[in-house]
């Protein structure tokens, strides 16, 4: 009789090994395929409106002095006075956070403006603010006004507050379930991506001085001119098509587009199952979002979730780094080099994240993200205490800031706008994300103008309560959010039904099995 071979355990790995790099071979082969140029046109239009929001988060930060400068020189024209330093402080935090207020009225309107005039053309028609935006900005100078500034940056707040509510929900009603996070990260880098070129341009030796930060705020006008040639190109969403219009016919098209393949049989039954679902349900509306026992949990979480990204203290990074860099000793032209190299974490970490995020999950990377920050935040505050002690602690302070940064782009940076548009179903999505990007515009507002005075009153413990929040965010996170990854819009709603539901469910489906 002949023996029967034995495998040895290196075998195993071995054979285990290559059907892992099949697996992975596969899957890649499959995403590829799955991207096509329709689809990648549409994520650029889609993105160029998240760029916009990340290059007027970061644009006001290095012409900080040009403008203070500005609005002293204006205001001696106009009375013969300066202003005090007091006053001078108070009107900059101005404006840098009347562009949160006016994202707060921008976000609260997303969802409304996202329904009346769709995804592509509320995009589209959106540009117009941004247009008028860079208009007033612009030509504050020649016309000795820095109240038009504060116009401008409120304007271009109105037209960020649209595009943080429009752009992630485009992109997500575009994309398949497997690449769905992957092409939900996209918002962010845009975002990041937005702000690394803000801060490059802000440099002296190009915008960021007092013969063009007038420029470099106008310059805002580019992604909105971008927009306006390329989303006539772009399908609609198809999902908005069939379940919002009942235009089966235009969604068919739209996906054909997208796809690539005529073959969309799958997108349209998997749609036509969410349409039948909703067909069931009232219409919702913001107030029912708080009413409706069904929404409260998921529209909780969409809440915190936003909290912990605003509230994590990164916007007193954003906004006002380089200040924070040249009390770490830094001269104003080296302070800004640092302040760049913010950007230039964001985007590469947000790039590490589009693989990870279909694969580690969205509710580990939060919780990786907002544990590290916790850390970092307590050694921010450690290095500034000590800097004065220890000399080689200026420099730390700022590797620790950026090591800050790190974990924010690895998850509180990106996954709180894609965990909600995947919270809801299409009916209640647009009020969910207007909620959303309002509690995120308003948290941005409140960090953005108390920054510099919890500065004032702290010294080197600002980032104390950040820290604090930051565990309460992780334990949030930990114990009421679920992961969401690869799963259906239906699948994901399932999740919140009553326990005793979802049991006599399974205990139905099994018992059918056996018979």
């Amino acid at each position: 009789m002949k023996k029967k071979q034995r495998i040895r355990p290196a075998q195993w790995r071995k054979l285990h090994h290559q059907d892992h790099q099949k697996e992975i071979l596969n899957l890649c082969i499959s995403l590829f395929q799955q991207i096509t140029a329709r689809l990648c046109l549409a994520a650029f239009g889609a993105v160029l409106g998240s760029f916009q929001f990340g290059y007027n988060t970061g644009v006001i930060n290095s012409p900080e002095s040009s403008i203070k400068m500005f609005m002293n020189e204006t205001e001696y024209a106009r009375s013969g006075g300066g202003m005090s330093e007091n006053k001078t402080t108070n009107m900059f935090a101005l404006i840098v956070s009347i562009f949160a207020a006016g994202g707060c009225f921008g976000g609260l309107m997303a969802g409304w403006w996202a329904n009346y005039f769709g995804r592509k053309k509320g995009l589209l028609l959106n540009t117009v603010f941004g247009i008028v935006a860079a208009l007033l900005m612009y030509f504050s100078r020649l016309a000795d006004s820095y109240e038009m500034i504060i116009v401008g940056r409120f304007v271009v707040g109105f037209n960020c507050g649209l595009y943080t509510g429009l752009s992630p929900m485009y992109l997500f009603e575009i994309s398949t379930p497997n690449i769905r996070g992957a092409l939900g990260v996209l918002h962010q880098l845009g975002v990041t991506v937005g702000l690394l070129v803000s801060q490059v341009l802000g440099f002296s030796e190009i915008f960021g001085n007092s013969s063009f930060w007038d420029l470099l705020l106008g310059l805002t006008v580019v992604p909105c001119l971008l927009q306006l040639v390329i989303l006539p190109f772009c399908p609609e969403s198809p999902r908005y098509l069939l379940i919002s219009k009942h235009q089966e016919r235009e969604a068919k098209i739209a996906l054909v587009a997208l796809r690539g393949t005529s073959d969309v049989e799958d997108d349209l039954s998997e749609m036509k199952q969410e349409e039948k679902a909703q067909s069931r349900e009232e219409k919702v509306t913001v107030f029912s979002l708080f009413v409706r026992r069904s929404f409260r949990m998921p529209l909780m979480i969409g809440i915190v979730m936003q909290l912990s990204q605003q509230l994590s203290g990164i916007c007193g990074i954003f906004y006002y780094s380089a200040s924070l860099y040249r009390d770490a000793g830094l001269d104003p032209t080296t302070a800004n080099y640092a302040t760049s190299g913010v950007g230039v974490v964001m985007v590469v970490m947000t790039l590490v994240t589009i693989p990870l995020m279909d694969r580690a999950g969205r509710r580990t990377l939060h919780l990786i993200g907002l544990a590290g920050m916790f850390v970092f935040s307590i050694l921010i505050t450690v290095t500034l205490v000590l800097r004065q002690t220890v000399s080689w602690f200026n420099i730390l302070s700022i590797v620790v800031s950026l090591l800050y940064v790190v974990f924010f782009a690895l998850g509180p940076g990106s996954i709180p706008w894609l965990i909600v548009a995947e919270l809801f179903s299409q009916g209640p999505r647009a009020a969910a994300m207007s909620v959303a990007v309002l509690v995120n515009w308003i948290s941005n507002f409140i960090v953005g103008y108390s920054f510099p005075h919890l500065q004032g009153a702290l010294g080197n413990y600002a980032f104390v309560p950040f820290s604090a929040l930051l565990l309460l965010f992780w334990l949030f996170t930990f114990f009421y959010v679920k992961e969401t990854k690869n799963k259906t819009f239906e699948e994901v709603s399932a999740m919140w039904k009553k326990p005793d539901t979802e049991s006599t469910q399974v205990e139905t489906e099994n018992t059918q099995l056996v018979m």
